[in-house]
């Protein structure tokens, strides 16, 4: 994700639920590992609620007020966590006002990495749905986007990360941001390349399987020497790709995948790989688009 000089920071989305902490976790541990700076966002957009029967509706600025003092609460809080986490790690929180989608789009600008809970939510819970914030900032950032479940999950020993392989460009970012991570850990590395037979068996799939055996070893090739500290486990399963992720990642540190970063619409943008093991997978997925 970064350079020791890159001093770009973690952007993780706080939660207004101090039960809900596992991406706040996740993003301080992070940002202790690799020496950066970690920057807890809250954004507020709109009410909370709406006002029923006869009761009045306060002014603007009566509700703004309320807003911004909740707000800070949350954050105030936050510090607090991270400071009894990890008391070495410098923390710059901020209070945004806006649509939560776009505050934090344009936060992955100039970031490491934006981290999200699975059950990441805005103030507006009758309009924004976990999804509806999620899968637009996978889409749209600039940087890798972490999503991390609640509760914490069951890791396994020795730990490892799984990257899905397809020898595309998104997949070849998605891979170097693995080993990056496997090696911070000094964690396995499992690099799975997932062949899903056609529906017709008009060509010879001994040679099909075979080309994907080459891709994969030429993918991981000059990464497996830049980092030794990885424990580099690769193979070719057949299967459906989401399928097979998810049921490789059940006990992982993390899975890796790609963004397509293309077409006009979420679901073009992030194929449904992305969208499946997000959907499925019990351990944090790392969405990395290619541009990161």
């Amino acid at each position: 994700m970064s350079t020791q000089s890159d001093r770009r920071p973690i952007v993780v989305g706080v939660e207004a639920d101090p039960a809900k902490r596992m991406a706040l976790a996740w993003a301080a541990d992070e940002a202790a590992r690799r020496h950066l700076p970690l920057r807890p966002v809250r954004a507020e957009g709109v009410p909370t609620r709406g006002y029923r029967g006869r009761e009045v509706p306060p002014s603007w600025e009566e509700w703004n007020d309320e807003l911004h003092h909740s707000g800070k609460q949350v954050l105030s809080d936050v510090v607090d966590f991270v400071g009894a986490r990890h008391p070495e790690v410098e923390v710059d929180a901020e209070l945004a006002e806006g649509d939560p989608v776009w505050v934090l789009c344009e936060q992955s600008r100039h970031a490491t990495a934006v981290v999200l809970g699975s059950q990441h939510l805005s103030r507006a819970r009758e309009m924004y749905s976990s999804a509806s914030v999620v899968l637009p900032v996978m889409a749209h950032a600039h940087c890798p986007v972490v999503v991390v479940p609640e509760p914490e999950h069951v890791t396994q020993e020795p730990e490892y990360y799984v990257v899905g392989v397809d020898g595309s460009e998104h997949a070849a970012a998605a891979v170097d941001l693995a080993f990056e991570e496997a090696a911070l850990r000094r964690a396995e590395l499992r690099a799975l390349y997932v062949w899903q037979p056609g529906p017709l068996k008009i060509f010879d799939e001994h040679a099909a399987q075979q080309e994907c055996r080459r891709l994969l070893s030429e993918t991981v090739a000059g990464r497996r020497a830049r980092y030794p500290e990885a424990d580099l486990r690769h193979e070719l399963v057949v299967g459906h790709p989401v399928q097979v992720l998810t049921e490789a990642s059940t006990h992982a540190l993390g899975l890796v995948v790609g963004t397509r970063g293309r077409g006009g619409f979420t679901g073009m943008l992030l194929g449904s790989v992305s969208q499946g093991v997000l959907h499925h997978a019990r351990c944090p997925v790392i969405a990395v688009p290619t541009r990161a």
